[in-house]
């Protein structure tokens, strides 16, 4: 990594040592404890769920469709349902 110039490359390296840190929560760096995803391996599964977070949150951002209320759900029983008063904060 020392030969390198790649921003790209040393961010990867960067992030397979330090971590990324939490999604919803206040840590900048180490290894969030996802349940069910690991970020090398799911990367493209990752993406799509970004797509799909952009989505609800533009067209549903209080989740109070029925999607909504089972997306509220589902933070709820993965403990993460504190991050809905997070939703508009960009």
């Amino acid at each position: 990594m020392r030969e390198s110039n790649d921003g790209f490359l040393i961010a990867e390296e960067d992030l397979k040592l330090r971590g990324s840190g939490e999604l919803l929560g206040t840590r900048q760096s180490g290894f969030p404890d996802f349940r069910l995803v690991d970020l090398e391996l799911h990367d493209d599964l990752l993406v799509t769920a970004s797509d799909d977070a952009r989505l609800i949150i533009a067209t549903d951002a209080k989740l109070e469709s029925e999607r909504g209320k089972n997306l509220r759900l589902l933070l709820y029983l993965f403990e993460r349902d504190a991050a809905v008063q997070f939703l508009k904060s960009g």
